[in-house]
C-alpha cells in the first residue's frame, strides 16, 4: 500500500471518528429539555422576588384607605396628605408589577424552545408527559397575562380612588360606585391568582414526573 493511500485511510479514520464522537457526545432531547427547565427557573427568580415588596405595599395602602375613610371633611388636608401618600404606593406597586410581568415573558419565551425538542423525544410515553407538561405550563402563562392585565387596571382605578378623595365636592354615589368598581375588579384578581397558584403546583409535579420518567437528576433548590 502507497503511502498516498495510507494517508488517505487515516484521514477518513479520523473523520469518521470525529463523527463518531460527536454523535455519542449529543445530549439527548431529555437532557435538553431539563436544560431549558431549569433556564425557566432563573428567568422567574426575578417574579418570586417581587412578592414579598408588593405584599408590604398592599399592606400599606390598606392602612392607608382605613385611615382616610374613617377620617370626616373636617380633616380634608390629612385625606389629601394619606390620599397622596396611597398614590404614591399605588406606583410602587406598579413597578413591581411590571417587573413580575417582564419576568414571566422571559420565562414563556425560554419555555416555548421546548416545542419543537420535545417531537424529537423517542419513547412515546415520554414524549405524551411532555406534551402534558408544556400545556400546563402555556396555561399558566396566559393566567398570568389575564392577572397581569386585570391588576394593572386595578392600579388605574385605585390611582383615581385617591385622586377623588382630593375633591371636596366628592359625591357619596361617585365614592360607592368608584369603590364597587374596584371591589370587582380584586374579585377577579383573586381567582386568577388561585388559578395560577394551583396551576403552577400542577405544573411542578408534572416537571418531576417528566424527570423521573426521563431518569434525570432532580433538581430540588428551587
Amino acid at each position: 500500500m502507497s503511502i498516498l493511500n495510507k494517508s488517505r485511510l487515516l484521514l477518513v479514520f479520523i473523520i469518521v471518528a470525529i463523527f463518531l464522537s460527536g454523535c455519542m457526545n449529543k445530549p439527548k432531547p431529555e437532557e435538553k429539555i431539563y436544560d431549558i427547565l431549569e433556564n425557566v427557573v432563573a428567568k422567574e427568580k426575578d417574579f418570586e422576588k417581587q412578592q414579598e415588596p408588593l405584599v408590604k405595599l398592599e399592606k400599606r395602602e390598606k392602612e392607608l384607605y382605613d385611615k382616610i375613610i374613617n377620617l370626616g371633611m373636617k380633616d380634608f388636608e390629612e385625606i389629601k396628605k394619606l390620599s397622596d401618600e396611597a398614590s404614591t404606593i399605588v406606583e410602587k406597586r406598579k413597578n413591581h408589577m411590571e417587573k413580575e410581568q417582564k419576568s414571566i415573558q422571559a420565562s414563556k419565551k425560554e419555555f416555548e424552545s421546548l416545542s419543537p425538542i420535545i417531537e424529537e423525544i423517542e419513547s412515546q410515553e415520554l414524549k405524551a408527559k411532555a406534551k402534558k407538561l408544556y400545556e400546563i405550563m402555556m396555561d399558566r402563562y396566559k393566567i398570568h397575562d389575564t392577572l397581569y392585565e386585570d391588576y394593572s387596571k386595578a392600579l388605574q382605578l385605585d390611582k383615581e380612588l385617591y385622586a377623588m378623595f382630593k375633591k371636596e365636592d366628592l359625591t357619596l354615589e361617585q365614592l360607592e360606585n368608584q369603590i364597587s368598581e374596584i371591589n370587582e375588579m380584586y374579585e377577579k384578581i383573586l381567582s386568577s391568582n388561585k388559578q395560577f397558584n394551583e396551576k403552577t403546583k400542577d405544573y411542578n409535579e408534572a416537571k418531576l414526573d417528566f424527570y423521573k420518567e426521563a431518569g434525570l437528576e432532580i433538581n430540588t433548590d428551587e
